[in-house]
């Protein structure tokens, strides 16, 4: 295959995961802190802030719309600029490859005075957007997207949004949050229905920027705000980044590892229950509460997997862990079954098909279907797999070039930077024999 992007890894088999690892913060809290401090009262300081290339798009347009931020190392202090603040831009708001970016910041904006326009890289220009306006459109908003229900977006500004009700036809953390910061600015309540728990990082968010949520059952509403208050906020490590050694470590031979202080929200940690079901050994050590988010200290040791049937009520709330998942299937005795996980198909590669077809390269029996996929436990062999540029696909066979017969060459993966900068170091420190070019 050829790669799009030069970047390359290669892996060589051998080695084990052990010592203490601390990733990079956690990617959807960083983008919440910087789009809430944006528009609050006063200043808002985060402390441990992804700089990632998704969250620092999300830093950058804000910068663009005259919020002034300022950033030493992953310390950010931003000078909110209240809900009506922000300022329009000359150009297009370009916000690379960040999903989570667009989807938030299409809805965020539905409520601002000026016009606007959302764009992206090559991967994100191919996202599906309609999933987002359609629901803001019966708000009262003016946006337009292409035939294909794709970027760039534009937005018309100085709408009356209005409050609906609205049950999510997808489990998607994105759609409901786009709608909750919408519903900011709306005349009335914004009631926001989802039929399967999705993350709930928005919601303890708002409460922490002093304009809490009601939650009854599946119902969530927010009123329209007056103010939002500035505060600090401390991001844990992101769990979607520590899945990789999570299954790194449960996959290699007498690796013992603790991973410091990760998010660890019910609403996120699935993969920790699906990991368990399949016999991983961890366990949470130094359970604590840190602004607002439950967080510990995870140890994960090599442990002989078995494949299971996942849950269906885990996916949506597992559904950027697959990738390292299917790692841990193809090295568990047995066959590992996945349905109910549609939404792989339009993450920043089609993913089922991007792990079925690395998976197969690689000698292992994968055949993705429709909505998931079915794996049957086997040995790496050595060869050569394209991630199409999605980091996760990326850092997941570079887990899998730990136990493969030969070396495990990865192309097009310089959008890791997008969600773990630093990757290569902290693998290598960590155990695994890889190397970039």
């Amino acid at each position: 295959m050829s790669s799009s992007n030069p970047l390359t890894y290669r892996v060589s088999p051998g080695g084990k995961i052990s010592g203490h690892i601390k990733v990079p913060g956690d990617k959807s809290i960083s983008h919440r802190a910087m789009m809430l401090g944006a528009i609050a009262e006063g200043e808002t300081t985060i402390q441990g802030f992804l700089l990632g290339e998704d969250t620092l798009a999300t830093l950058r347009a804000f910068q663009q719309m005259d919020v002034d931020i300022e950033q030493t190392d992953d310390l950010i202090r931003i000078e909110g600029v209240g809900l009506n603040g922000l300022k329009a831009t000359n150009k297009p708001i370009d916000l690379g490859n960040s999903g989570t970016s667009v989807r938030l910041m299409t809805g965020l904006l539905a409520g601002q005075a000026f016009d606007s326009i959302l764009i992206g890289d090559e991967s994100l220009m191919k996202r599906p957007m309609r999933r987002v306006i359609d629901p803001l459109t019966a708000m009262g908003a003016s946006i337009t997207c292409t035939d294909a229900g794709t970027l760039p977006v534009n937005i018309k500004g100085g709408q009356h949004l209005q409050g609906i009700e609205y049950t999510m036809p997808v489990a998607s953390a994105q759609l409901k949050s786009c709608l909750l910061l919408a519903g900011l600015y709306a005349n009335d309540p914004t009631m926001v229905i989802e039929k399967v728990l999705t993350r709930d990082h928005t919601e303890r968010m708002l409460s922490a920027f002093m304009h809490p949520v009601q939650r009854d059952g599946h119902r969530i509403t927010i009123n329209p705000a007056s103010q939002l208050i500035g505060t600090e906020i401390n991001v844990p490590a992101d769990i979607s980044s520590a899945a990789f050694f999570i299954v790194a470590a449960s996959i290699c031979p007498d690796s013992d590892v603790i991973l410091r202080n990760v998010g660890i929200n019910p609403t996120r940690h699935a993969m920790l229950e699906i990991m368990q079901m399949m016999g991983a050994n961890i366990t949470l050590e130094n359970k604590r509460i840190q602004s607002g988010e439950p967080v510990a200290d995870i140890r994960v040791k090599y442990s002989q997997l078995t494949g299971i049937a996942i849950p269906e009520s885990l996916v949506p709330i597992a559904i950027d862990e697959f990738p390292a998942v299917f790692v841990a299937a193809a090295c568990a005795k047995g066959e590992t079954q996945l349905t109910g996980a549609a939404e792989l198909r339009v993450k920043e590669s089609d993913r089922l098909k991007a792990m079925e077809d690395g998976l197969t390269a690689l000698g292992i029996d994968a055949n993705a279907i429709e909505d998931g996929m079915i794996i049957q436990g086997g040995k790496f062999n050595g060869g050569e797999v394209n991630s199409l540029g999605d980091h996760r696909i990326a850092m997941a066979f570079a887990v899998a070039g730990m136990v493969a017969s030969a070396p495990v060459t990865i192309l097009d993966c310089a959008n890791v930077a997008t969600s773990f900068p630093g990757f290569i170091n902290i693998a290598k420190r960590a155990g695994m024999n890889i190397t970039d070019e």
